[in-house]
C-alpha cells in the first residue's frame, strides 16, 4: 500500500478552463468546504499536503473519504457509472476510503463538478469526493483488496476487476421473451459484445455473454445486476463465467458469433458446441412487437445512473424528479388529469400548467426513479388527440403561486393527496405497474355491479369497449377498449370514481389482454 499516505486529496485550482463557470470559483462551495478534517485514522502531515491544494493535479483518479464502515464495492463504483466508464478501484477499508479511477480526466471532472452541485450520499451518509495526485490506480488482481497508487502515467492499465470477459446471465420473472438481440442491444451499451450463446437450464433461460474485455464484463455487470429489462419482469441475474472463451459454430437465434458473420445458420442442427452448454431450450425467437405494451429494452446508461440514483441521492433531499411535459392538448388538460395519468408511475407531488405555455407543465415526482420510469412509459403516448412529450426538467421543484396571487388554477399541490399509490412501502402497487395499454385492471368493484354497468360507465368515457372479464370473486375486472388512448382516457376520468356506498373505483394498465 506504499504511496498512499502522501495522497494530495485537494481540487486542482487556477486552471482558467476550470474556474470558468464552475464551483471552483468559490471557497465556500462545493469540493472546497470539504478539506475540514484530515480522513479517518489520518494524521497532522496530510493536512498540510491537503492545504496545498494549488499543487493537486487534475486526473482520472478520484480519492472518496467518509465512506460508511461496511461499504460494497458496487455502492462506491455505482457513484462513477453515470460519467463514464470505471476502470479500477482500490478501498482503504480501515480508513473508510477509496479511490475510484475512470477512464478519462473529463469523465473525473465532469463527476466532480456534478458533486459539488449534488452531494453524494452512500446508505444515507454523505461522502465526499476530490481528485487524487495519482494518475492511475494499479491492482495486483490476485489479492483485490490490495493495491498500489501509480503517479506516472506511463504504467500498465492494471486491467479491471473481473477476471473473465464472459458472464453468466440468467432472466428471473421471465413473463415476455428475451431474444438475442434484446441481450446484445443492451449489453453492447457496456463494450463491444463479440458472443452469445443462449439455452435454457433447469426450466430458466440463460445466457453466456463474451465481451473483448474484462473491465467491460465488470462494467455491466454492476449496473446491470437486478436490473429489469422491461417494467416489473425480466429481471437479469449476472455472475462471471468461469469460461473465459465461448465457443460459437452457428449464426442463429440462439448463437452469435459477431466477430464471425460468415458462420452458419445451421439449419436446425444444435445451435451450440455440446461442450459449452449441456441443456437446450425451446426455440426463443422474439414475440416483440407482438406483445401490447411491451417496452423497448432499457437504456443500459439509464439503469447504470438509475442504480447509481439509488446509491448517490438516498436521502438527499433535492432528489425528486420534475418532468417537463409538452405538446398537451390546452384546451382539456387540467392539473388533476397528469396528477391521475402520472400517478399510475409514481406519487405525484405538484403540477403546474405553464401560464404563458399552456400546453407544457412541469410534474413533481417523490423521486428521480419515479420520474425516470414515468418518462419512459408516457413519452410518445396520447392523451387527448395530442401526442406528449416527457423529459426531465433542470427544475429541482415545482414553485407554488405566492400567497394571494391567483393562477387561475393551473398549479395543485397534491403533497398529502390520499390517492398516491406508492405510499405504503410493499404495496401491490409496486408489482403491478405496466406499459400504458388498451386492457385496463379494474378493482374495489362494488358486489352489486354488473358487467353492463361496466360497460356503459367506459363507453360514456368516449371509447368502445372490445371486451370484459370478471374475475371470481367479482370485485376485480379487466376491460378491454379500442385504443390505448382510449384506454388512457378512461383510467384518467374514472380512477377513483365514486360507484356508490363509499366504493371508489381503481384503475390502472393491465399487462394481459382477454
Amino acid at each position: 500500500m506504499d504511496g498512499i499516505g502522501d495522497v494530495a486529496v485537494g481540487v486542482k485550482r487556477g486552471s482558467d478552463e476550470l474556474l470558468s463557470g464552475s464551483m471552483y470559483n468559490s471557497p465556500s462551495s462545493g469540493l472546497s468546504s470539504i478539506s475540514d478534517a484530515t480522513s479517518n485514522g489520518s494524521d497532522s502531515k496530510k493536512l498540510r499536503v491537503e492545504d496545498r491544494v494549488g499543487d493537486a493535479p487534475l486526473s482520472r483518479v478520484l480519492h472518496i473519504r467518509k465512506l460508511p464502515n461496511d461499504v460494497s464495492e458496487t455502492e462506491i463504483i455505482a457513484l462513477g457509472l453515470p460519467f463514464g466508464k470505471v476502470t479500477n478501484i482500490l478501498t482503504l477499508k480501515g480508513k473508510n476510503q477509496a479511490f475510484l479511477e475512470l477512464s478519462t480526466e473529463e469523465a473525473a471532472m465532469t463527476m466532480v463538478n456534478y458533486y459539488s452541485a449534488v452531494t453524494p450520499h452512500i446508505r444515507s451518509v454523505p461522502v465526499y469526493i476530490q481528485y487524487s495526485n495519482h494518475k492511475e490506480l494499479k491492482t495486483d488482481n490476485s489479492n483485490q483488496s490490495g493495491g498500489t497508487l501509480t503517479s506516472g502515467s506511463n504504467s500498465s492499465d492494471g486491467g479491471g476487476m473481473a477476471s473473465s470477459p464472459v458472464l453468466r446471465i440468467i432472466i428471473d420473472n421471465m413473463f415476455y421473451p428475451v431474444t438475442l438481440d434484446v441481450l446484445q442491444q443492451i449489453f453492447s451499451k457496456f463494450g463491444t459484445v463479440m458472443k452469445i450463446i443462449t439455452f435454457t437450464k433447469n426450466n430458466q433461460f440463460q445466457a453466456l455473454l463474451q465481451y473483448n474485455d474484462p473491465t467491460n464484463a465488470q462494467q455491466a455487470k454492476v449496473a446491470l445486476d437486478g436490473q429489469n429489462i422491461y417494467n416489473a419482469c425480466c429481471t437479469l441475474r449476472i455472475d462471471y463465467s468461469k469460461l473465459v472463451n465461448l465457443n460459437v459454430k452457428y449464426n442463429n437465434d440462439k448463437s452469435r458469433d459477431y466477430t464471425r458473420p460468415e458462420l452458419p445458420a445451421g439449419d436446425g442442427q444444435p445451435a451450440l458446441d455440446p461442450t459449452v452448454v449441456s441443456a437446450l431450450g425451446k426455440d426463443s425467437t422474439s414475440l416483440l412487437g407482438k406483445i401490447p405494451g411491451a417496452l423497448s429494452p432499457l437504456s443500459a446508461a439509464a439503469a447504470a445512473a438509475a442504480a447509481a440514483g439509488r446509491v448517490a441521492l438516498s436521502g438527499h433531499s433535492g432528489a425528486s424528479g420534475v418532468l417537463l411535459v409538452s405538446n398537451l392538448n390546452e384546451e382539456m388538460v387540467t392539473p388533476h388529469s397528469l396528477f391521475t395519468l402520472f400517478g399510475v408511475y409514481g406519487d405525484v407531488q405538484r403540477v403546474k400548467i405553464l401560464f404563458n405555455k399552456k400546453d407544457s407543465a412541469l410534474i413533481q415526482m417523490a423521486d428521480m426513479n419515479q420520474a425516470q420510469l414515468a418518462m419512459s412509459h408516457l413519452n410518445g403516448q396520447k392523451m387527448y388527440s395530442k401526442i406528449i412529450r416527457v423529459t426531465m426538467s433542470k427544475h429541482q421543484t415545482v414553485q407554488l403561486p405566492r400567497d394571494g396571487l391567483d393562477d387561475q388554477g393551473l398549479t395543485k399541490d397534491f403533497t398529502n393527496s390520499p390517492l398516491h399509490r406508492f405510499k405504503k412501502p410493499g404495496s401491490k402497487n409496486f408489482q403491478n405497474i405496466f406499459p400504458p395499454s388498451a386492457t385496463l385492471h379494474l378493482s374495489n368493484i362494488p358486489q352489486d355491479i354488473t358487467e353492463e354497468d361496466l360497460r356503459v360507465l367506459f363507453s360514456n368515457s368516449g371509447g368502445t369497449v372490445k371486451a370484459f372479464k370478471f374475475f371470481q370473486d367479482h370485485k376485480m375486472a379487466l376491460i378491454q377498449m379500442t385504443t390505448i388512448e382510449e384506454a388512457i382516457q378512461c383510467l384518467i376520468d374514472l380512477h377513483n370514481y365514486n360507484m356508490g356506498n363509499n366504493h371508489h373505483l381503481k384503475v390502472s394498465f393491465s399487462k394481459s389482454t382477454i
